[in-house]
Parts: C-alpha cells; structure tokens; sequence
C-alpha cells in the first residue's frame, strides 16, 4: 500500500518537492522506489513514552509524544517545512466528517468500492463545496480549479452522470 500511494503521488507531481513521512517503515523503500533520489524527503519519527499503567481504561488514552526525530534521508530538505502537522489536521478533520473512520466503530463500509467512493465523495465535497476558514473560500477556489462554490446538488450531479 506505500509503495501504490508513493507511486500514485509520483506521478501526480512534474516537479521535485519536499516531502515528510512519519516513521513508518514501508515509506522508505515506497519513496526510494517512487522518486528516486529526485525528491527532498525527510522523516519525523515521534517517540512516545511507555503508559504507567496498563490497565482497561489506559487502553484508549493517547500515548504523550516525548520526541520528535528529523531524519534527513534524500536530498536537501528545509527544515522550516518538515513537518506532519498539515496532514495529522485533515486525518482528524475526515474522523471528525465520516463515521469510518472514527475509532472502536460499527459504521465501516462492508465493501472496498463503497469505502472508496465515500472518499472520493468526501473529497469533492471538502475542496469544492466547504469554505475553508483560513482563506474563506474553497481550496478548489483557492487552487484556481473553479470561480465559484459549489452545492450539494450539484455533486450528486456528478454521481448520477
């Protein structure tokens, strides 16, 4: 699945970027294979301390993160620019959106193609129907994709067709 993602991503981009992964493992080999050595890739591996205790109502508290390591793996990253904080904020924005993927949940899609497709359908929705706060307009409006915001109707629309 790393190395599917990484490739997807390589494909979509025409030029070189700086790009951040946590820790996990499988990233390094899926970049090296994606990329090559035409990226500015770095990793934020966080380390978490051990709970004091292990019982049941430890079990669902957040570990506390203790450390963050940079490790600098291809080219010349920016420092300014390693971080996960962007993508960790939209992950909590989509558990807090689509029930799928909220933890410990019964409202998991049965099928592949259904979760998919409720994605995608989150997806259109987020860039091209919600104002973002931060700009107050869409990202597809900040981005140059559209003049203007779209309505519900006009995704399902798009479904239908």
């Amino acid at each position: 699945n790393a190395r599917d993602f990484m490739v997807d991503l390589a494909d979509r981009v025409s030029v070189r970027i700086q790009l951040t992964t946590d820790g996990y493992a499988p990233y390094r080999n899926a970049v090296d294979m994606s990329f090559g050595n035409n990226v500015d890739f770095v990793r934020l591996v966080k380390l978490y301390a051990s709970p004091h205790e292990a019982g049941p109502e430890r079990r669902y508290s957040p570990a506390i993160c203790t450390e963050a390591r940079k490790v600098g793996v291809y080219g010349v990253p920016d420092p300014t620019h390693i971080s996960t904080s962007h993508v960790e904020s939209h992950n909590q924005k989509m558990r807090q959106h689509m029930r799928q993927f909220t933890r410990l949940t019964a409202g998991h899609s049965k099928k592949f193609t259904n979760h998919v497709n409720m994605v995608s359908l989150y997806t259109v929705w987020y860039n091209y129907a919600r104002i973002n706060s931060a700009v107050k307009i869409s990202p597809a409006m900040a981005s140059g994709l559209t003049d203007r915001l779209w309505d519900v109707g006009e995704i399902v629309e798009l479904i239908d067709a």
